[in-house]
């Protein structure tokens, strides 16, 4: 086996439409890769062309892992996708090839380098306490756990409200059981390669909506047509064109009118994926 593969791994991010898929295609043939999914959408079965996962001609160029084995249906977390990414980094050392792990989920980046952070539960009471808080969450931080304070910003209620309930609840600050999680991290002892693709906005924007033009020609209305009768709460039904299409199908809007809310929904999500990634220098340094 090649020993320096055997604990190397190749991480390649950022916003959707960046290129990613491509660059991670290229590297593989390369480099004797495995391209293994971290994006949330691409998991599901049900969601092939809107979630643009890659196509049959990709998938024999170069093996593919965690892409559409799951049902959107089932429930997947972050800790589901952490075991199988797990399972199939391994996989891939186990037989001499690189690790080569590609998509747009933060959260799933974050748990494979820095770990997940085991917080026992947390009593209903508090939860709700703090969730319903009207007050100055920042400064009650302040007053309990000032490190945490410290990498959180002051209007981030959500974050905010769950470091008090979770030193109110534990008697820990978020940032011990944090501690904990990134020592158990899975590739800590690894040697990690870093890619996050840049491309400047106004091309993403661009590339996104040829992109869905394409995803349309396609078929991705008849990728939704079987899906709405699962309502709107399931997180594959929340996918960008989903929400749109569906509400196109119940004869609300036109499929003009559900097109333009598409690709003003994809350009508001690849604004939130850079103020995010631009955030996370810790995962891209």
């Amino acid at each position: 086996m090649n020993q320096i593969k055997a604990k190397s791994a190749l991480l390649i991010a950022g916003p959707t439409a960046s290129g990613k898929s491509a660059l991670a295609l290229t590297l593989a043939r390369e480099r004797d890769g495995v391209i293994i999914n971290a994006d949330a959408l691409q998991v599901y079965r049900e969601l092939r062309i809107l979630s643009a996962r890659p196509t049959d001609e990709e998938v024999h160029a170069a093996p593919h892992r965690l892409y559409g084995h799951v049902s959107g249906l089932d429930g997947y977390s972050v800790a589901h996708w952490l075991a199988d990414a797990k399972r199939e980094i391994e996989s891939a050392w186990a037989g001499g090839k690189l690790p080569i792990i590609t998509g747009g989920t933060g959260m799933y980046f974050m748990a494979l380098e820095q770990g997940l952070a085991e917080v026992p539960p947390i009593a209903a009471e508090i939860r709700e306490k703090w969730r319903s808080f009207e007050g100055d969450l920042y400064g009650e931080l302040i007053r309990r756990d000032k490190e945490s304070a410290k990498a959180l910003k002051p209007n981030d209620r959500q974050r905010l409200s769950r470091a008090l309930e979770v030193i109110e609840g534990t008697g820990q600050p978020l940032s011990h059981w944090q501690a904990e999680a990134q020592s158990r991290a899975f590739l800590k002892d690894a040697a990690v390669e870093r890619h996050v693709v840049d491309v400047p906005r106004e091309e993403l924007y661009n590339r996104a909506e040829r992109r869905f033009d394409q995803m349309m020609a396609a078929g991705a209305l008849e990728e939704v047509r079987p899906l709405i009768k699962h309502g709107s709460v399931l997180p594959m039904m929340k996918a960008i064109g989903v929400p749109e299409l569906t509400r196109h199908l119940r004869g609300e809007i036109s499929l003009p009118e559900a097109v333009v809310l598409a690709k003003t929904a994809t350009r508001q999500y690849i604004k939130r994926q850079l103020t995010w990634w631009r955030g996370q220098a810790a995962l891209v340094n």
